[in-house]
């Protein structure tokens, strides 16, 4: 499963990674709200050795620091731009799944693509709250599962006496149909881990963000994946691709995996898509002309 280390960043917060090792090209997977690096046990095993794969569990997730401060979809990237930096990666491949695509959108609002070879974005819309000023086509297009009164309605249940079970509550949603008990019993477990203090007001950030005007600047190839059995409607996933220039689009169906899950639901087939994309020969050449 890789080496479990740490490092602590710059506003001094210690954050838990697993690193695989080996001569693959890097790898680096963020986990969405709530959940932990444990999301992507599967694909530690299965991109490796082709690719050495790097997770990272999040401040306030998993087994990382909970401080009382930090919670906001910039100082995750902020969080990201310091492990990719203690371990020296100058070039790596990037996925993010659910608020971890934001994350990676946050990280190359500010910090560009130059160090991304490939990118692949996973179930996560371009905006989730319908705020306002979006028209109803907006609102659609860009996925929004939730206006923003129902934000701060679940913020407050989240907050609330009833927390832990407005918290399976959320989780059960992401799945459609009847789910594999072990698999939502997993994900029940992990999102325990989150206090409060620390998944609340990163989930008002998060949700608040709009990251349309970013997907035309990604410049680099990328495929965005989506899953019609997902409470993440497969509309907005084609949406992000047709933003993202040359992007890819692959959608699984139900009878693949029928969640927001689809790397825990059906490994070999997530991993065959996404080991796929990431090893295609020849390379493509990326935004500055050279051959990655």
């Amino acid at each position: 499963m890789g080496a479990v280390e740490q490092l602590t960043t710059g506003d001094g917060v210690r954050l838990v990674y697993r690193d695989s090792g080996g001569e693959g090209f890097p790898l680096v997977m963020l986990h969405g709200w709530g959940q932990t690096q444990e999301m992507f046990r599967h694909q530690v095993r299965g991109l490796s050795p082709a690719h050495r794969v790097i997770t990272l569990d999040f401040r306030g997730h998993g087994v990382s620091d909970k401080p009382y401060h930090g919670y906001r979809i910039a100082r995750f990237a902020a969080d990201v731009l310091d492990l990719v930096d203690h371990l020296g990666l100058d070039r790596f491949d990037a996925l993010g799944w659910s608020m971890g695509a934001s994350v990676w959108w946050s990280f190359v609002d500010q910090y560009g693509t130059g160090r991304l070879r490939r990118f692949v974005a996973v179930d996560q819309p371009a905006a989730v709250a319908a705020v306002p000023w979006m028209s109803v086509e907006e609102q659609r297009q860009s996925g929004a599962i939730f206006d923003v009164a129902g934000l701060l309605a679940l913020g407050a249940q989240l907050a609330g006496p009833g927390g832990e079970q407005a918290r399976y509550e959320f989780v059960r949603g992401m799945f459609s149909g009847d789910p594999d008990p072990a698999i939502l019993s997993f994900v029940a477990e992990q999102i325990k881990a989150t206090p409060a203090h620390a998944g609340v007001p990163l989930l008002f950030d998060h949700c608040a963000q709009d990251w349309r005007d970013v997907l035309p600047r990604i410049d680099v190839p990328t495929l965005v994946i989506g899953c019609d059995g997902s409470h993440v409607h497969p509309r907005s996933q084609q949406f992000v691709a047709q933003r993202i220039p040359g992007a890819r689009l692959h959608v699984f169906p139900v009878t693949v995996a029928n969640s927001h899950f689809p790397f825990l639901e059906n490994p070999p087939a997530f991993n065959d898509v996404v080991g796929a994309f990431l090893s295609e020969q020849p390379d493509p050449v990326d935004h500055t002309g050279v051959n990655v």
